[in-house]
């Protein structure tokens, strides 16, 4: 039992980490099984579009499915232009918070199509079938551009022992390919370590503090899905009950919705109020009506610094 809650709460603290892992092992292993089962490279005048398809095509279905998995997508999205909410969605300061928000959206949601385009480029099958069929491609790294012609490029992926006779005229495209693919690689983890410093570089909190907010908002994650369930239930059971037994409905409490818009939106820290979720804020402002929580109501909130993964969790 031990060992089994030992396990549980390992990946709850990495769980970021853990399931960023998960989804880039299963697209490479998806990308493998395309690169030999389903790839066929024509080996014709369709080089270009065909190769280039597979390369970059599932990268930007992928992408999409990373916006439609974000729960941030929808919590940004969800009531947005209900006719209520349409004069407060006008400022152009507004709609820059709200492009803010799609930066660690994008982040996230780029995971599996840079480990497709990753892994494509490493393993060369799209890459050289595209560029066979681009005759820019060969005088860009063929040094004596009169030994080849264009029909023995479209050839080149479909036949090894064409493509091995040209490797001494040109860069064979498995090594351009594989090339690409490492500075992919280089430039991303280059980057991610990057926004990574300079993000806590500008922390508004103490290290400690940051992992104080982490082990709350799961812990108000956690609470409030029990008592959810809990309310739903006993109003299920009241409205059921009232139904089959043709009686009047018992007084029972909701929030109104008001107070759910309230303590859905984007929480911004504040080193003077110190909330760490916009459910703690609305218990501690009078239910949101003082005049600070209404004065951060006007517009829409930027993102919380806890980062992309733990607002996912926490869902608060």
């Amino acid at each position: 039992m031990d060992t089994l809650q030992k396990a549980v709460d390992f990946f709850i603290r990495h769980q970021t980490t853990l399931s960023f892992s998960i989804v880039s092992l299963l697209t490479a292993a998806s990308e493998r099984v395309f690169s030999y089962v389903v790839f066929k490279c024509p080996c014709n005048s369709e080089n270009l579009v065909y190769g280039y398809s597979f390369l970059l095509a599932p990268a930007f279905v992928l992408l999409l499915l990373g916006y439609m998995m974000n729960t941030r997508t929808w919590r940004l999205f969800t009531g947005m232009c209900s006719p209520e909410k349409h004069p407060q969605y006008c400022s152009w300061r507004t709609w820059a918070h709200f492009c803010q928000l799609f930066v660690p959206m994008t982040a996230k949601a780029s995971v599996a199509p840079l480990t497709w385009i990753a892994v494509a480029l490493l393993g060369a099958n799209f890459y050289e079938c595209a560029a066979s069929g681009s005759n820019m491609t060969a005088h860009l790294f063929c040094k004596n551009k009169g030994n080849y012609s264009q029909e023995q490029l479209y050839k080149m992926p479909c036949d090894e022992e064409l493509s091995a006779a040209m490797s001494s005229v040109c860069l064979s495209f498995h090594a351009q390919s594989q090339l690409i693919g490492w500075f992919l690689i280089a430039s991303i983890m280059a980057l991610a370590l990057i926004s990574t410093c300079f993000t806590h570089c500008f922390s508004p909190v103490s290290y400690l503090q940051f992992k104080f907010w982490k082990i709350y908002s799961r812990k108000e994650h956690i609470l409030f899905e029990t008592k959810a369930k809990e309310r739903a239930t006993k109003l299920a059971e009241r409205n059921t009950n009232c139904f089959f037994e043709a009686t009047d409905p018992a007084p029972f409490h909701t929030p109104s919705n008001e107070d759910w818009q309230k303590v859905s939106v984007s929480y911004t820290f504040n080193s003077q109020s110190q909330y760490y979720s916009m459910l703690h804020k609305y218990v501690n402002t009078d239910r949101g009506n003082d005049a600070e929580s209404k004065e951060e109501g006007q517009e829409l909130n930027v993102i919380e610094f806890v980062d992309e993964a733990q607002a996912s969790v926490s869902g608060l």
